[in-house]
């Protein structure tokens, strides 16, 4: 049999104890190794070493961090997520240690750090992307407000950088109400916001505050997962449709070839997730993680396994990334979970790169 290949995922979701799921079914045998500063994580408990992350480190320096935490542990394949532009910027670097990178290269991250950069990539590209508007201050959110609201549409607004959902409203005029207290509401008034940005303004006017004013965009949500190599070229991808509980996979051109298109124009290698929403029945680009997708998971009904075909790619092989059958007459809803911690004694302090037994943790 041959060496495991040691896999290391830092500071990552929760959500990858799946990836790391779909590791551990690859026909060669894998060690993972994680890392993260919540000791609850329980990406923790699903790996076979872990360890917790120094907190608050800068960029160069979590790089200096993770270059000793790759020689220390023997690690074949590093996938990144936390730092993800400092580390591919040190891409060779890591080589020099015997760690292979699976994560874009630099120019491919940078481009997408921020949301408005990005929307201007792929404008650039030739995407399909929805009118959008960089608002600073509370008269650039009000015109934006106005504009896609002439024009019959919602308006909503999220952070121009940050990951997922996170900080996504929908703008609205409707005084507040108690029904407002009932289900789910992320609604939230545009004078609101507008007097909040002004309190920024006089309170921190050093920091800027970018925001994202959009329409708000019609379903089905479009999830395609995609799988490059360095130098860019498309070799599987599939799309995820998200239809209220009920879920479905996708090959349509209409999804796959913008997808296609962006991680070639941009040479996006790796794992990589592109989102689609759709503004009068069009699909159009909403965004562009340089990451693997927290569902990526469930492509193996399709009987992929990208997660490890990326560790192949990384270590110098040619992954098979054939499937067989129509994987658009899949339909299936996603259930949670229970998933494991490690207890709260933890063992004693050990000397970095000091391995404890499997599901334990080293500090």
């Amino acid at each position: 049999m041959s060496a495991p290949v040691t896999v290391w995922l830092n500071r990552t979701y929760a959500e990858n104890v799946f990836f790391i799921e779909q590791l551990r079914a690859a026909p060669r045998p894998v060690r993972v190794h994680a890392t993260h500063v919540d000791p609850d994580s329980p990406v923790l408990a699903t790996a076979d070493t872990a360890a917790l992350e120094p907190a608050d480190l800068t960029p160069d320096a979590y790089v200096a961090f993770a270059l000793d935490h790759c020689v220390r542990h023997r690690v074949d394949v590093f996938v990144p997520r936390l730092h993800q532009l400092a580390i591919s910027l040190h891409r060779h670097e890591f080589e020099a240690v015997g760690t292979a990178l699976a994560c874009p290269p630099a120019t491919a991250i940078a481009a997408f750090e921020s949301k408005a950069d990005g929307y201007a990539a792929m404008a650039d590209a030739g995407l399909p992307t929805p009118p959008w508007w960089l608002v600073r201050s509370a008269p650039e959110l009000v015109a934006a407000v106005d504009m896609i609201e002439s024009a019959g549409l919602t308006a909503c607004l999220k952070p121009a950088s940050g990951a997922g959902g996170e900080g996504f409203r929908v703008l609205t005029r409707e005084p507040f109400g108690l029904h407002r207290l009932a289900g789910w509401d992320s609604r939230v008034q545009v004078d609101q916001v507008a007097a909040a940005l002004e309190q920024a303004a006089r309170d921190r006017p050093d920091v800027s505050t970018d925001l994202l004013v959009m329409p708000y965009l019609d379903g089905p949500e479009v999830s395609v997962d995609c799988l490059a190599d360095l130098d860019g070229t498309l070799l599987a991808a599939v799309g995820r449709t998200k239809d209220r509980r009920r879920r479905s996979f996708t090959t349509a051109p209409r999804y796959l070839e913008p997808a296609r298109q962006l991680v070639e124009a941009t040479g996006m290698a790796y794992l990589s997730n592109v989102q689609f929403r759709h503004l009068h029945g069009e699909p159009v680009v909403i965004d562009v993680n340089t990451r693997p997708s927290g569902g990526l998971h469930q492509l193996r009904l399709c009987g992929l396994n990208l997660p490890w075909n990326a560790v192949q790619l990384a270590l110098g092989e040619r992954p098979d990334t054939d499937w067989t059958g129509d994987p658009a007459g899949i339909e299936y809803t996603l259930v949670s979970g229970i998933q494991p911690v490690l207890p709260h004694r933890l063992p004693p302090y050990a000397r970095e790169g000091e391995e404890l037994p499997a599901g334990e943790l080293v500090h």
